[in-house]
């Protein structure tokens, strides 16, 4: 990417008063909201009790609402995400030095326990609590695979392992939601289209701290009885299940209200933000990713944060909105929750996806093959995944005339993608591959997502389907959409930017040990998945025949050898941090706006918004840089005059 970065100074700002910005902010954290969010769920429970009707019928439903409501509400509270729109109304607004405060400057690592408005800040916040979220998903899945790695329910009752099958299934979802755009579309992305900031910096910040206090009643699931209907939670077995679907119900729209707000921020921030130059054709691919993305979650979120309220209301209030003796009807829930819940495959897997075209371009050193068609086929994937949703209930009896048409717009959508993937393979054919870490997760992401690709299109069709749903097929293939494809993504992603965001290398020895675990244990474990699915094995079961023992216990391995990769991934990650090489600006090498910024990267990213003038993947056009890395392949001698050496050295 061709740019113009003027070193003018910044224009002149306010003289700001040092320790007199913030006000309140200045004694309000992480630990704070802890506080006011335990309190005022105090505070809910004891009115509860003492103010509804203790021998009602929806009395427990009602005090777990209140209360986990209350530790929400508080939270935001004690944590100052309140503060703006309260000083807004009290008639004051931020000043300068207000401003400069709530953006961390000086704060140094208090800011990652504050409500901080840098979109740097709070694309770290996002990693690290990635990182949580993905950990105790991964540990559930864990507990799961002792269950199943032999015949009988030899480590848990039925009721705890279906309370293991929803809790691993909704962290995961959550986790691999934010794993991508959470971190890098916070951090990267604002940079990558010359911005300073995201466009509504305190709604960024409110982003995260939802997320935080969403987990929460998840995690307390467990300490109030569990759920006992999977991840996908369908009534009317739900409206009946234990006080632990309140508090999922309650963490789940709280999350919901996360995404959208962040959704928002994106979509608005991509179109309003790009800097002088930065068409639409020029903008990176990781962006086009970033905010398809969230444009899908947009109009795909809200209907499962409807279809959790009418719950809540039928186990609380006493409606029946999914019970048929009440003129309700689950084909509700059925419905509103697959609007939702398709779609928000590719509302993962699009961040996922154009991070790694984005980190093929600079290790191919090659332009983005296709680039208008790849743009092309991501509007394509969010245009065609609202329309595909009943193709999870062909086995229900629901509208049955209109398997066909699902099963042709399920089809269908397999040749945007198709065409993003052949891109993805363009962009690396014939390129001077630079084979460090982010390009193995690359060469991952290729080999997993034709697996889980090609095995969905089966799926897709009415006959397979109604053989192979509700099997272990099918949690195979879209494991191997998830963890095959948009873990090895976000991890692909870890690699290539963690420089930016640290300023130290990832360390590549342990990474790779880390790749090759993680890479055969997903061989490991679902293929032997797919047998066990054949052979006839149920998902959601504690126990199964003998005849699928040995495929079970195989799955079980694979499991834990994926898990010991996961565990050596997050310890390289903490010792690079703390200590790993320095990387310096632009270790790689790229053209991208993010790599010609210094690093760490200032406060306001740019003195000047610099001036775009070409695509950013114009690799070959010009003269390599000086002094590239060993090993790099524009590591090439290079004559050039004093003033020139003198301009690209600085």
């Amino acid at each position: 990417m061709t740019t113009t970065m003027p070193t003018a100074p910044a224009p002149a700002q306010p003289a700001h008063r040092g320790s007199a910005g913030g006000g309140l902010m200045r004694r309000l954290n992480f630990g704070t909201g802890v506080l006011a969010g335990v309190a005022l769920a105090a505070v809910a429970w004891l009115l509860s009790h003492s103010l509804l009707d203790s021998a009602g019928t929806f009395f427990q439903d009602q005090v777990a609402t209140i209360t986990f409501i209350g530790w929400v509400v508080g939270f935001l509270l004690g944590i100052g995400a309140f503060n703006g729109p309260i000083n807004w109304f009290r008639g004051r607004d931020l000043t300068h030095d207000d401003e400069l405060y709530l953006a961390g400057k000086d704060l140094g690592p208090r800011r990652y326990w504050k409500f901080c408005t840098d979109h740097k800040v709070v694309g770290v916040q996002y990693f690290v609590m990635t990182m949580i979220v993905l950990f105790a998903g991964g540990v559930l899945a864990m507990l799961i695979r002792i269950q199943l790695a032999r015949p009988g329910d030899h480590f848990v009752n039925p009721q705890i392992y279906n309370a293991f099958i929803g809790m691993h299934g909704i962290l995961m979802i959550v986790g691999l939601i934010v794993a991508v755009s959470g971190p890098f579309g916070n951090f990267i992305m604002p940079i990558m289209i010359g911005a300073r900031d995201m466009a509504f910096p305190r709604l960024n910040a409110l982003s995260f701290w939802l997320l935080v206090a969403a987990a929460v009643p998840l995690l307390a699931v467990f300490a109030v009885g569990g759920i006992s209907d999977g991840w996908s939670t369908y009534a009317p077995l739900s409206v009946q299940d234990h006080v632990g679907m309140d508090a999922f119900a309650v963490g789940v729209t709280t999350f919901i209200i996360s995404t959208t707000i962040a959704g928002v921020n994106m979509v608005t921030t991509f179109i309003t933000m790009r800097t002088k130059g930065m068409k639409l054709d020029r903008v990176p691919i990781f962006t086009w990713g970033v905010t398809t993305s969230a444009a899908l979650g947009l109009y795909a979120m809200p209907f499962f944060a409807v279809a959790l309220t009418l719950l809540l209301s039928d186990r609380a209030l006493g409606t029946s909105f999914y019970l048929s003796f009440g003129g309700g009807t689950d084909w509700l829930w059925e419905n509103l929750f697959w609007l939702m819940g398709h779609p928000e495959v590719y509302v993962i897997l699009l961040p996922a996806v154009g991070a790694v075209l984005e980190i093929a371009t600079v290790f191919a050193r090659k332009p983005l093959f296709g680039y208008n068609v790849v743009v092309g086929g991501m509007i394509g994937i969010v245009g065609l995944s609202t329309i595909v949703w009943a193709h999870h209930m062909f086995t229900t009896g629901w509208a049955p005339a209109l398997n066909g048409p699902f099963m042709l717009t399920t089809e269908l959508i397999s040749i945007p993608t198709g065409v993003v993937f052949l891109a993805l393979l363009g962009t690396i054919w014939q390129g001077r591959l630079w084979t460090r870490l982010p390009l193995l997760y690359v060469f991952g992401f290729v080999w997993n997502f034709i697996i889980g690709g090609v095995t969905g299109i089966y799926l897709s069709d009415v006959p397979v389907d109604n053989q192979m749903h509700g099997t272990m097929f099918v949690v195979a293939h879209f494991h191997y959409v998830f963890v095959g494809s948009v873990l090895f993504g976000a991890l692909g992603a870890v690699a290539f930017w963690f420089p930016k965001m640290t300023g130290k290398y990832l360390d590549e020895r342990m990474g790779r040990v880390a790749f090759w675990l993680v890479f055969a244990g997903v061989q490991v474990t679902f293929i032997s998945m797919f047998i066990s699915g054949l052979m006839g094995m149920q998902r959601r079961v504690s126990s199964y025949a003998h005849a699928m023992a040995t495929t079970n216990f195989i799955s079980t391995i694979g499991a834990f050898v994926i898990m010991a990769g996961m565990i050596i991934e997050a310890y390289t990650i903490v010792t690079s941090w703390r200590s790993g090489r320095e990387a310096g600006r632009n270790p790689w090498r790229s053209k991208t706006l993010e790599w010609q910024v210094p690093t760490p990267v200032p406060l306001e990213n740019f003195e000047v918004p610099p001036v775009v003038t070409s695509d950013p993947y114009g690799y070959g056009e010009a003269a390599p840089p000086l002094e590239a890395p060993a090993g790099h392949p524009d590591a090439t001698p290079v004559t050039v005059g004093a003033a020139a050496k003198e301009e690209l050295q600085s």
